[in-house]
């Protein structure tokens, strides 16, 4: 049987990125002690390292791909095939900022006043390549950890990962601007993706996961109807592209099917029912492929 060699974030992302495999109809098991996870699916061998070291991994072909964001191929300079973008967070469907942060009543207000300042971070690479680009030398230092309680007394400035900035407010600090807005990705050894075989179940793994992500937020409505009313529901009914109708028995009834967004059920529903509709039957989805 041929294997494929999966990375996995381990970490903020990890129980998120097991739902999303959930979603995807693939079920990872996890052991609070091991770092090699059983799956459902006998052809991937799952290895759970940080999402900071994915990318070389799959580099040097330790990993056939993995799935780690797009800030750590760039901090790492990782030459991998990107094969597709999955955008998920630990809390939401969103992307992750890396932000520059100082304190409150600091008097730098733009990146061209950390000339000459040290500036703390976990992305030392993106930093300095931010500052270059910038034109400003400053001082950059790796963080080992708990970055917002650096400044002011350790550093001048800190450049940080936040989904929502609760953190960084909470802690004082004001954000003056965005360094890199990044995304988790899908990549490949460059090597595994010359692979028929390999490349095959990449892209497949990839459809099945963005299919996962489609379909959050969405549900699908059933509901049978007087096909003279079709129109009328029409006027309001949402829809991927059209509602999907077949005939039923009972002449001049129809039955219609379409997916919507969850927030418009609560009012969609009452309009249905008014416009005619019976049977109406609301139903989870697990994925929506494009």
């Amino acid at each position: 049987m041929q294997i494929l060699k999966l990375g996995l974030p381990k970490g903020s992302l990890q129980e998120t990125t097991f739902e999303l495999f959930r979603k995807a109809g693939i079920r990872i098991y996890p052991s609070e002690r091991s770092y090699f996870p059983a799956c459902d699916d006998e052809e991937l061998k799952i290895v759970l390292v940080r999402a900071q070291e994915i990318a070389r991994y799959v580099e040097q072909g330790v990993f056939d791909c993995g799935l780690t964001g797009y800030d750590w191929i760039y901090e790492t300079n990782a030459k991998v095939k990107e094969i597709g973008e999955l955008i998920y967070a630990k809390s939401g469907l969103r992307a992750v900022r890396w932000v520059l942060a100082v304190p409150q009543n600091s008097s730098i207000r733009s990146v061209k006043d950390l000339q000459g300042k040290r500036i703390a971070t976990e992305a030392v690479n993106l930093v300095k390549k931010y500052l270059t680009k910038n034109r400003v030398r400053a001082e950059v230092e790796f963080s080992w950890g708990a970055t917002e309680a650096k400044v002011p007394d350790l550093a001048d400035a800190i450049v940080e990962i936040t989904e929502t900035g609760a953190s960084l407010k909470a802690n004082n600090l004001r954000i003056i601007e965005d360094v890199m807005v990044s995304t988790p990705r899908l990549i490949a050894n460059r090597k595994s993706w010359v692979n028929p075989w390999k490349r095959k179940k990449m892209e497949n793994l990839y459809i099945l996961l963005k299919g996962a992500l489609n379909a959050e937020g969405m549900v699908g409505l059933k509901m049978n109807l007087q096909e003279k009313n079709l129109a009328k529901i029409m006027a309001f009914l949402p829809s991927l592209k059209r509602p999907t109708v077949s005939r039923l028995t009972l002449p001049g009834w129809i039955a219609v099917e379409v997916i919507l967004e969850e927030k418009e059920v609560k009012r969609i529903i009452p309009k249905l029912k008014e416009a005619g509709a019976e049977g109406i039957i609301e139903y989870p989805l697990n994925k929506v492929i494009y």
